[in-house]
């Protein structure tokens, strides 16, 4: 029985109720999806709704103008952004250059790995990318059979914010395709996950060996709804 109502606490109804008691002005949060692919776009949108500030968020980029975590930006809620991507976002770009936004910059693979190790409980890892870049001012250089090494931390986060394909309700989740990038890695290195769903079906639904995230990671759950999945940029060529 007790099993039971474990399992119907992590169900919400919708994302702020998912996010009741968990934000706080000043805390660092991860978000999924690479782009604008696998975003959670609901629990971005009542992250925004709450008004909590002075946030960090740790994510590939920070979405686009109007859109995803530039949602946040444009409301001045986020204070750092520790990412590997830019390009997309103008008003990421301008309050970096201003001063405004502080920005942590990192090569992409530096930067999953970062997350990959904060979730498995490892405190720092020597890589070769950035060697001799300003990527390594700063941080410790250690030579292994004759190569120079930097020394990176994990990463971890008060708070993560995941999307999946399909989740059942005891939490274990499914990605699809590209979604499938950062958020596997975010939902081990958060102190706490809170995941939004396309699917949410019963346990024993989802083959065991389909689980990409299990259950015991996510501390709540959320079916998402009105999903708009925008695409960065459209490129196609025209019918011949």
């Amino acid at each position: 029985m007790k099993r039971a109502k474990d399992t119907m606490r992590k169900v919400h109804s919708d994302a702020t109720s998912a996010l009741a008691g968990l934000l706080r002005d000043g805390m660092t949060i991860m978000a999924g999806g690479f782009g604008l692919c696998g975003i959670p776009e609901n629990l971005i949108e009542a992250i925004k709704e709450s008004g909590v500030k002075d946030l960090t968020v740790i994510s590939n980029n920070c979405g686009v103008d109007g859109w995803g975590l530039g949602r946040l930006l444009d409301a001045g809620q986020i204070r750092k952004m520790v990412s590997s991507y830019v390009g997309e976002n103008k008003l990421f770009a301008q309050q970096y250059l201003s001063g405004q936004l502080e920005l942590e910059f990192n090569p992409q693979g530096t930067l999953a790995e970062r997350i990959r190790a904060g979730g498995a409980g490892i405190p720092a890892f020597f890589t070769k990318t950035g060697v001799g870049t300003i990527v390594a001012d700063g941080k410790e250089v250690r030579e292994f059979n004759g190569e120079k090494y930097v020394m990176e931390t994990g990463l971890v986060a008060d708070l993560s914010i995941v999307k999946a394909w399909t989740g059942d309700t005891e939490g274990n989740l499914v990605y699809r395709k590209t979604a499938r990038n950062f958020n596997p890695m975010m939902a081990t290195a958060g102190k706490i996950t809170v995941a939004e769903v396309e699917h949410l079906v019963k346990p024993g639904e989802i083959d065991p060996d389909h689980i990409h995230t299990p259950g015991i990671y996510v501390k709540r759950i959320i079916l998402g709804k009105n999903y708009e999945k925008r695409i960065e940029q459209r490129t196609t060529r025209k019918r011949v």
